[in-house]
């Protein structure tokens, strides 16, 4: 999963990176403009520890995320383009954060994160809108005979309108399958970081700003983001104890995972033995060949059966046998839908 940090310049966007990955990425204006940052950090998970437990394997494996630090939005105002360096970085990623201020800035001016959030969103709803019409407008000249111009005409009109196409109701999975390749920056899942001072780190987000979350589908977390960066910097003992100092009972990095998962509503299915306990994060709702898919290819093609155990009665009862006996490990066909945390087993041929 890769998510792209979005916001305009003096958000605190490169600070919020460095809080989550643990990196000491360039921060401020004097910082190189246009570079992208990279990190990737391991998703925490009892259940692969517990697994790892039971099995001894040669090695564990937990899910990832890798966060893309996107180059910023043009400099000092909502009302001018993103430019198409940032348009291409925010497209090529899973889902957008977008960073908004919570504190005074460099020069003085309060924060107004609502005006900011909105007027990101506003850019994302134009640049999707001028692909839109570029693509009409050829389409018009090839005379083309398909439905793509009238699945596009609504989109087009749901953009008009103000509404991401996030929030666009009446599109098929399999009609958003054929526009795929566009990447809409609107219709990929996005949270908002509310980036406060450390005497605010535990307090709630203001109320129209969560209220706008609300209303528009976002998630959203607060978090200080100088003294969240400070923090990823400490060994894991000494982050409780600052962590706890904050009012907080938990690292940012925590707190955002949780919510970005809820966000893209995912889940984790995992796979166990001698060689190797690993989680695999799916979208809610697969089928069991299509989360097999996710290990390999193959193994979707050549689907037979799935062998499933929830992950809690394995570690009680100590093996798949023992759960065999008790009636905790069943075999399901090709529309078995995973459940988090089941462990799965997967019987294929090709």
């Amino acid at each position: 999963m890769k998510i792209g940090l979005v916001g305009f310049p003096g958000s605190g966007k490169t600070t919020v990176f460095n809080a989550l990955t643990g990196l000491s990425a360039e921060t401020g204006f004097g910082a190189a403009r246009g570079k992208t940052n990279l990190g990737t950090v391991k998703v925490p998970d009892d259940r692969v520890k517990a697994l790892t437990g039971l099995y001894r394997p040669k090695k564990s494996t937990l899910a990832e995320i890798t966060f893309c630090d996107v180059a910023a939005a043009s400099a000092g105002s909502q009302g001018q383009s993103l430019d198409e360096t940032t348009l291409r970085a925010m497209r090529e990623v899973d889902a957008l954060c977008q960073v908004v201020r919570g504190f005074t800035g460099a020069a003085g001016e309060a924060p107004d994160p609502l005006a900011e959030a909105k007027g990101l969103e506003d850019e994302m709803n134009l640049a999707d809108l001028i692909l839109i019409e570029k693509r009409l407008e050829r389409l018009a000249k090839e005379k083309a005979k398909t439905g793509e111009a009238e699945l596009l005409g609504t989109l087009k009109a749901a953009l008009e309108a103000g509404t991401p196409l996030r929030r666009l109701d009446g599109i098929s999975p399999e009609a958003w399958g054929t526009l795929v390749g566009y990447r809409f920056l609107t219709q990929k899942p996005l949270l908002l970081v509310l980036n406060v001072p450390e005497d605010q780190a535990a307090v709630p987000a203001p109320e129209d700003l969560a209220r706008h979350a609300r209303g528009a589908g976002l998630g959203l977390v607060v978090l200080a983001g100088q003294v969240e960066m400070d923090i990823a910097q400490m060994s894991p003992e000494d982050q409780r104890e600052f962590v706890a100092s904050l009012g907080l009972a938990e690292p940012a990095i925590a707190r955002f995972i949780r919510e970005a998962y809820a966000l893209l509503d995912l889940i984790s299915f995992l796979t166990a033995g001698e060689d190797e306990c690993r989680a695999w994060p799916i979208r809610r709702g697969l089928t069991a060949p299509k989360a097999a898919g996710k290990i390999h290819s193959d193994i979707e093609r050549g689907f037979i059966r799935a062998e499933v155990a929830h992950w809690e009665d394995l570690v009680r009862l100590g093996s798949e046998a023992k759960c065999r006996e008790a009636g905790k490990l069943r075999s399901e066909g090709k529309e078995y839908v995973v459940h988090d945390g089941d462990v799965i087993n997967f019987r294929f041929n090709v």
